[in-house]
């Protein structure tokens, strides 16, 4: 969208405005935060305007005690993560592009990592929204309170909209005590090992936090192995961390697979890496969907299709991952093996010409309907991000 036209309203009333004279005007809008994953979805149609909420970016309240933060929409993730640092707590997500990603946008588009094996995704943390409706009204759900479960559950139906129902202008999340001590076990060794080894951790009363496997390609771009791995942090004290790492050590010896562990350093950039290769390097971006004991299977599937060329990952204890391809000729077979999975898989980035002659979403199940009759609802004129979703 080089010669898009930009708007970045400064306050939620300059938004509302904006929007209501769009809606007046019938002018559809591209919505956007740092337009970090602007390409994400589908294309989107009839308009180069965008709109972005990244001047939208102030610190509204952090009560530290309550564990909660409320900030505007347009708050950079990583910047977020450092007001928050200074009361030894973080905001429990590993989004794509955490130094460009803003946390509307992470909300629009339910981007999160690892960490959502111990924390939960994205609407799990959220707690209260306020935004603009597409006829330039400003409307709020939840509140600024853990305990607020009253109502109609708007933050889940806008986690994952993309822009399409409104625009976020605030947000309440919940946050988390930061670790103070990290440790991380490294499995490696033939895919059917690794899958009993996955099935015994996820069976076993071990606590990780996160917990993936990873292709063969990506563990390579890690330094791992030639082979697929599994990786495993955990955050306690000290003596718990070595003695559950001590038990995956023993469980993977016992399986006839190599595993070591990773600390400091190596262990940090070891994880940044897992976002960092699959969306940085590839021209086609996809997010997977599996049932939990299909993940080490979908990742076979993935360096069989691709000649383990492809960087993936699934976390173990959601079934959701994703994964980079060179080219759409996997997407079919793999889409298909997600599926017979009773999952899914989206191709989220990926150049105009792919996008083009391929269903984006691959949605098929039975609530599509429902979705186009709360768009509908929210936007009747689809002036919202018109073809990104529908």
């Amino acid at each position: 969208m080089d010669d898009s036209i930009n708007d970045s309203p400064a306050s939620a009333a300059e938004l509302a405005e904006l929007v209501a004279s769009a809606n007046r005007d019938r002018v559809p809008l591209v919505i956007a935060g740092n337009r970090s994953k602007l390409d994400w979805g589908g294309i989107v149609t009839g308009t180069n305007r965008i709109v972005s909420t990244r001047k939208l970016d102030r610190l509204i309240a952090h009560a530290v005690g309550d564990l909660t933060v409320t900030v505007e929409a347009g708050m950079p993730f990583v910047r977020l993560q450092a007001v928050l640092a200074t009361a030894g707590q973080f905001l429990p997500l590993d989004p794509v592009y955490p130094d460009r990603a803003t946390i509307g946008g992470i909300i629009a588009t339910a981007n999160t990592g690892s960490l959502r094996h111990r924390y939960g995704g994205v609407r799990d943390l959220l707690l209260g929204i306020s935004f603009v409706r597409a006829d330039g009204k400003i409307a709020k759900a939840g509140g600024r309170v853990v305990k607020n479960v009253a109502g109609y559950d708007m933050m889940k139906l806008f986690t994952g909209s993309y822009g399409t129902l409104g625009i976020l202008t605030e947000v309440t999340l919940r946050v988390y005590p930061q670790p103070t001590n990290l440790g991380t076990v490294i499995i490696t060794g033939a895919i059917d090992r690794l899958e009993q080894a996955a099935q015994i951790l996820l069976a076993s009363t071990l606590t990780p936090i996160a917990a993936d496997v990873v292709s063969t390609a990506l563990s390579q771009q890690l330094e791992l192995s030639n082979t697929p791995s599994l990786v495993i942090k955990f955050a306690t004290i000290p003596a718990s961390i070595a003695e559950q790492s001590a038990q995956l050590l023993d469980i993977a010896k016992g399986l006839g697979l190599k595993a070591g562990i990773w600390q400091g350093t190596q262990s940090e950039n070891l994880w940044s890496g897992i976002q960092t290769k699959i969306w940085g390097e590839r021209p086609i971006g996809c997010k997977l969907g599996v049932r939990l004991t299909a993940a080490v299977a979908t990742i076979a599937t993935l360096d069989r299709l691709t000649d383990n060329t492809a960087p993936g990952v699934i976390h173990l204890n959601s079934g959701i991952g994703a994964c980079a391809l060179s080219n759409a000729k996997p997407i079919s077979p793999l889409r298909s093996q997600c599926e017979a999975s009773g999952g899914f898989l989206s191709v989220l980035q990926a150049p105009v010409e792919v996008k083009q002659h391929i269903d984006v979403w691959g949605y098929r199940g039975n609530t599509l309907p429902l979705m186009k009759q709360i768009k509908q609802q929210f936007d009747p004129l689809g002036i919202l991000n018109p073809g990104k979703c529908f």
